[in-house]
């Protein structure tokens, strides 16, 4: 079974996120309140996929993409950033920095299932 890790600060979004992931039935999901937290459990298992918010506390999402991007064990891990910034600046930084999609909030439940299908279908 894949897994995808969630890194987003609201508990309440961690959780839709999660429910999201949860309705395909076919991935398991680790979470992770900040970046910070996300690059302490980074090194504990294998994911699949990395979803992640931009805004928030310590390491924000674009501090743990270039880490990731920039780290040989990590840096073929697809990224979605699920965020409230709306701006094609804001997409486009996210992008250039090796984001694989980004979807921003409020968002559908089967915008977020689709692209989470199109990058983990084997």
């Amino acid at each position: 079974m894949k897994t995808i890790l969630i890194v987003e600060d609201s508990a309440t979004t961690r959780a839709l996120i999660r429910a999201v992931i949860d309705e395909l039935g076919e991935y398991e999901t680790v979470e992770a309140g900040s970046g910070f937290e996300a690059l302490k459990i980074l090194p504990q298992q294998e994911y699949d996929l990395i979803v992640t918010d931009i805004n928030m506390p310590d390491i924000n999402g674009l501090e743990l993409i270039n880490f990731v991007r920039n780290n040989p064990r990590y840096n073929h891990l697809p990224i979605i950033i699920v965020s409230t910034e709306r701006s094609e600046e804001d997409k486009k930084r996210g992008m250039a920095l090796g984001a694989t999609a980004y979807v921003t909030k409020p968002f559908k439940s089967s915008e977020l299932q689709e692209i989470i299908k199109k990058i983990l279908v084997p």
